[in-house]
C-alpha cells in the first residue's frame, strides 16, 4: 500500500506526462527549483520524487502520455 506523500507524487507525474508530454520533467524540475527559492523543503522532496518517477519511465511510455492527449 502507498503512503499518502507517494501516491501524490505518482499522480502528479501521471499528470505531467499528460499534460506536457516529454516536458514533464523540465516542469516538474521548475517546481523544485521554486520550492527551494522559497525554502519549502517538503513540496521539494515531493517534485524531487516526481522527477524519479518521470525517470524511471522510458521514452515510449512518456510518448505515449503525450499521444493521449
Amino acid at each position: 500500500m502507498l503512503d499518502e506523500d507517494e501516491r501524490r507524487a505518482r499522480q502528479e507525474a501521471h499528470w505531467l506526462l499528460r499534460e506536457f508530454g516529454v516536458e514533464a520533467s523540465l516542469y516538474a524540475a521548475m517546481k523544485a527549483e521554486k520550492a527551494i527559492e522559497q525554502k519549502d523543503f517538503g513540496r521539494c522532496a515531493r517534485w524531487k520524487r516526481v522527477l524519479e518517477i518521470l525517470a524511471d519511465r522510458g521514452p515510449v511510455e512518456i510518448g505515449r502520455g503525450a499521444a493521449a492527449k
